[in-house]
């Protein structure tokens, strides 16, 4: 099991056996080979890996997936996870393990309430999250930082600039934690965050969003002006009904079950009244997702989340990687990593499938690549890498991760090339995939079909 693989990377033995455990990884990697990415060493070709990627899937809304996906390299990069955990997991790698984001990427952080009001920002996509080596992080929000610059005007200097940025605020983050009491480590709080543009455009975001603001989105009367239901969106969301809508609520009970009994005490003041499908994300679309409206009164209403996981795509790819319920996974992982979770955050089964519940939170803030431009992509790769360092010092061993970096410089500069290149690779990765959809073998939603 993943929970005892952590549990062994972090026995409380010497300070000094543990940062000796740590350098002696750098024979299974080097640092300096940290920094390699050989795409001809792909058992698979990219394409065909992203294509055989579906399982669990609405096979019928996977076109939609492929448009959002066609967007950019940065949002096919998004939507290709499958294709980096291939990558990583088929090469050599540390043995250091921490309970990994797995989809680590800029636009995979954002603000949210805290179960007492406050707004946090934070790591805030866990689909993917797993016990695994702690560089297959780095690298992915690393390659991501170049992606997301390309995309909002910057150069390569500038996009090399702001992973060394990032590089060094995950090692120096990392190695003063490591020297900290865990509980200290595990309470860290970033302090910088509103000298990041896009960090204070999130929380802006975030402060002007309210209940009333989802009502608005999501619902309406009925035809008698009475019981508020969903309202309808083409192509993003539509009401359940029938066998479907009740299967989905006969599995909430299940759910509070998850829940601490503290919470589950104010999760039971609320009864539902309605069900919805969303499309949501760019990786998630074609799994099922579920919204509950519920209300305690009509001046209190609670939006709940129901969403499928399946495996993660890092399963195949590590030794220990056995969950026997995929939304547990995902609750328990992003409890692991994040400092503060959502109130209600737990998991349940419907039919046959794993699913993981939390609020559609109402204060909710995400980044905005055109807030990267100028100073915005170093600032914001400064709080990606203290935010994913604390993620790991919460759940793996810091000190045999202190003992494996060393030297600062010789990490920033190995990452950075990794970087540089895994953009590189997955511009041309992009490129083959909008091949496919022009030929015909990848099906875009809102394509014309082809005789």
């Amino acid at each position: 099991m993943a929970t005892k693989a952590l549990k062994a990377a972090r026995k409380p033995n010497r300070r000094e056996d543990r940062l000796k455990r740590g350098q002696q990884q750098r024979k299974k990697l080097g640092r300096n080979a940290l920094g390699e990415f050989e795409p001809a060493k792909r058992k698979i070709p990219a394409l065909d890996t992203l294509l055989n990627a579906t399982e669990g899937r609405v096979l019928h809304l996977l076109p939609e997936k492929y448009r959002r996906m066609s967007a950019s390299p940065f949002t096919f990069f998004r939507g290709a996870v499958s294709v980096m955990a291939a990558d990583l997991g088929q090469a050599p790698s540390t043995e250091l393990l921490v309970q990994l984001c797995g989809d680590a990427h800029v636009q995979n952080m954002g603000c949210f309430a805290s179960p007492d009001g406050h707004l946090v920002f934070d790591l805030n996509d866990f689909d993917e999250t797993i016990a695994g080596p702690w560089e297959w992080d780095v690298k992915r929000m690393a390659a991501s930082l170049v992606l997301a610059g390309m995309e909002s005007e910057h150069k390569t200097p500038g996009c090399a600039a702001a992973v060394e940025v990032f590089a060094e605020s995950y090692c120096s983050t990392l190695e003063m934690l490591a020297e900290e009491p865990i509980l200290t480590a595990a309470r860290h709080i970033i302090r910088r965050l509103t000298k990041s543009q896009a960090v204070s455009a999130a929380f802006r975001q975030a402060e002007r969003a309210t209940p009333a603001d989802l009502l608005a989105k999501y619902t309406e009367k009925d035809g008698r002006g009475q019981q508020v239901r969903f309202k309808p969106t083409e192509g993003l969301l539509w009401r359940v009904t029938g066998a479907e809508k009740q299967s989905v609520l006969d599995a909430l009970p299940a759910y509070a079950e998850t829940l601490a009994p503290e919470r589950r005490h104010f999760y039971q003041f609320f009864k539902e009244c309605d069900v919805a499908f969303k499309i949501v994300g760019t990786g998630s679309v074609a799994l099922r997702d579920y919204v509950v409206l519920m209300e305690n009164g009509p001046r209190d209403p609670l939006f709940v989340q129901i969403k499928q996981e399946t495996h993660s795509a890092y399963a195949p790819y590590l030794p220990h990687a056995h969950y026997d319920h995929q939304g547990q996974r995902v609750a328990e992982g992003q409890r692991r990593i994040q400092a503060i979770s959502d109130l209600l955050l737990g998991w349940t089964r419907v039919a046959d499938n794993d699913y993981l519940v939390r609020q559609l939170n109402d204060h909710k803030g995400s980044v905005e690549l055109y807030k990267l431009r100028g100073d915005g992509l170093r600032s914001l790769a400064s709080v990606a890498g203290e935010l994913l360092a604390r993620g790991h010092v919460r759940s793996g061993d810091a000190l045999s991760i202190k003992g494996y970096i060393g030297s600062l410089e010789r990490i920033s500069k190995s990452i950075t090339k990794y970087a540089i290149r895994y953009a590189a690779v997955t511009n041309d990765d992009y490129e083959e995939f909008k091949k496919a959809v022009k030929a015909g073998r990848v099906k875009v939603a809102g394509e014309k079909k082809r005789s």
